[in-house]
């Protein structure tokens, strides 16, 4: 629900994609209500994580109008099986009864639209999202080649942490919006609703813990986890569990997640009791996106004739 860009010489900013919760809802629409508070959750999980508005611009992606248009724009350029071939595609319309809708076909190209906007020159990622990370970077390619050099072709900054796994099914990343409640842990989660999800997690039958990710993914995803959020590498992960089967490594890794998040989680509660802050926190941000946003997609529209 959030994303992060740089561009040189004009700092970071990071932004909530409202927009994107209607694909990401699949076929449950979201409630009015729902939506405005989980926005204002996610601005103080940012800002409790470490993002400074007054050193980045944070704000809210539907209060820019830029962004649809752009995206508008840009999908007129894409054709349909380019969308349809996307990996993230073809699993969300693999669980859903009715097929998927086209706001989750499209939102790829308006991710595209979000970076390409504010002409961003590094995107941090996941593994999960360096597929769509290249259309991005073919829109850019494609829309210089019939109008001029315009866009910069981003670049994709992979996080040491490529791709959490889910807990249930260590073959799939982790997912917020994963059915399975015990499959994805959440910064808002409770201690003991942590630590259940990790008795729960998935490994094998081998008491030893290993790194050996094509061969035991599930007991690797836990050491990916505990070196991430303990600060280690994955050698140092694997001295601290020797001698220490995979039923007590699981509460291991269990105890330094709810470290890990405890003081964010502590910061988060804070914030979220002054609604008003986060208001003005997201509504200076998009005023501030609004000035970088609005020039260039009135460039964009006299480049290809809207103008």
């Amino acid at each position: 629900m959030a994303m992060r860009s740089m561009r040189k010489a004009r700092g970071c900013w990071s932004f909530i994609r409202a927009l994107h919760k209607g694909p990401e809802a699949a076929q449950t629409p979201q409630e009015p209500a729902v939506l405005q508070q989980s926005i204002l959750d996610m601005t103080a999980i940012l800002l409790a994580c470490g993002i400074n508005p007054e050193k980045s611009i944070l704000f809210q992606q539907s209060q820019v109008s830029e962004h649809t248009q752009l995206s508008w724009i840009l999908t007129c350029m894409v054709r349909l099986p380019r969308l349809q071939h996307l990996h993230q595609w073809k699993v969300k319309i693999a669980t859903q009864k009715h097929g998927g809708t086209v706001g989750l076909l499209t939102y790829p190209v308006l991710q595209a639209a979000d970076i390409l906007l504010y002409k961003s020159t590094h995107v941090p990622v996941g593994e999960d999202q360096v597929q769509h990370m290249e259309l991005v970077q073919d829109l850019a390619r494609e829309f210089n080649k019939k109008y001029g050099e315009f866009f910069p072709v981003p670049r994709s900054i992979l996080t040491s942490l490529k791709k959490v796994k889910s807990l249930r099914d260590p073959s799939a990343k982790m997912s917020k919006s994963d059915p399975d409640k015990l499959a994805t842990v959440r910064i808002t989660d409770s201690p003991e609703e942590i630590v259940q999800k990790f008795r729960k997690a998935v490994t094998d039958f081998t008491s030893e813990v290993t790194y050996e990710p094509a061969r035991r993914p599930g007991v690797s995803n836990l050491v990916a986890i505990h070196a991430a959020v303990a600060g280690l590498r994955v050698e140092e992960a694997l001295q601290l569990s020797a001698g220490v089967d995979t039923g007590r490594y699981k509460l291991l890794v269990a105890d330094a997640v709810i470290q890990r998040f405890a003081p964010i989680k502590r910061e988060i509660e804070k914030l979220k009791t002054d609604r008003g802050h986060l208001e003005k926190v997201l509504q200076v941000g998009s005023a501030k996106a609004k000035e970088l946003a609005r020039p260039v997609c009135q460039e964009v529209k006299k480049l290809v004739g809207f103008l």
